[in-house]
């Protein structure tokens, strides 16, 4: 029984590849098809000055160049039209999908848009006032902005010193566009300002570019752009009370 227990246990090693010979089964298997997998890259990175460093930085500048035009884009604020919310030579960072899954911009946000044919061929930064149907007034017996028959307290970002408009106007705001409005009212060209011009001052939805979340640079004032509260208390377009 011995011998025979002993010649099966010899025939089953024999019969079984030792540790050396299992590991290079494996190595001859998957090395040839791993450097095939990635022969591509080398031959690219061997084929660019500087290699792989090259590409980290060419992939990099595509990433940010993706990101930019699709997902979110920094602007320097040009002009102290929107002080003190925004100072001259702030950067901020525009969300260009907030408003492209079915969101429309809503009283009190901050957006940039594209101006052509309606206030300048340029980029602008203002806060929306008035959305479609909306009847904006100013100003009232006690010098107050209007929405829908209620009036609006701005005064958690208007300039101070600043009255909500010098310029009296009475406007319902057509569907699909918004009115506009600078925090500092005696220092903005905005709708107001082109009550006159084709489109009645009025910018229409597919013209803006994104809304306006972040205070990037400088680092001091960093800090986000949150929608104020002050237009809540405004009806919904259709609920004006006289």
């Amino acid at each position: 029984m011995d011998t025979e227990a002993q010649q099966h246990m010899e025939r089953d090693r024999a019969s079984r590849p030792s540790g050396d010979e299992f590991s290079e089964e494996i190595s001859d298997t998957g090395g040839p098809e791993g450097r095939s997998r990635f022969a591509w890259a080398d031959r690219i990175t061997e084929s660019v000055p500087g290699g792989r460093y090259t590409l980290t930085v060419l992939f990099c500048l595509l990433f940010l160049a993706l990101f930019s035009n699709f997902v979110m884009q920094p602007f320097q604020i040009p002009s102290s039209s929107m002080a003190n919310s925004l100072r001259i030579g702030d950067r901020v960072l525009v969300n260009k999908l907030a408003y492209r899954f079915g969101s429309e911009p809503q009283r009190g946000d901050v957006v940039v848009f594209d101006g052509t044919g309606y206030f300048g061929n340029a980029d602008y930064i203002k806060r929306v006032v008035g959305v479609g149907g909306d009847r904006v007034v100013c100003c009232d017996q006690e010098g107050r902005l209007e929405v829908n028959g209620r009036w609006v307290d701005e005064s958690s970002f208007l300039y101070p010193g600043d009255t909500p408009s010098s310029v009296p106007f009475d406007v319902v705001v057509p569907e699909g566009t918004l009115f506009l409005l600078g925090d500092h009212r005696g220092d903005s060209s905005d709708s107001r300002d082109h009550l006159g011009s084709p489109g009645g001052g009025m910018v229409p939805l597919d013209a803006v570019i994104g809304r306006a979340d972040w205070v990037a640079w400088p680092a001091d004032h960093w800090t986000p752009l949150d929608r104020p509260d002050a237009y809540l208390r405004a009806p919904a377009a259709g609920g004006a009370h006289g």
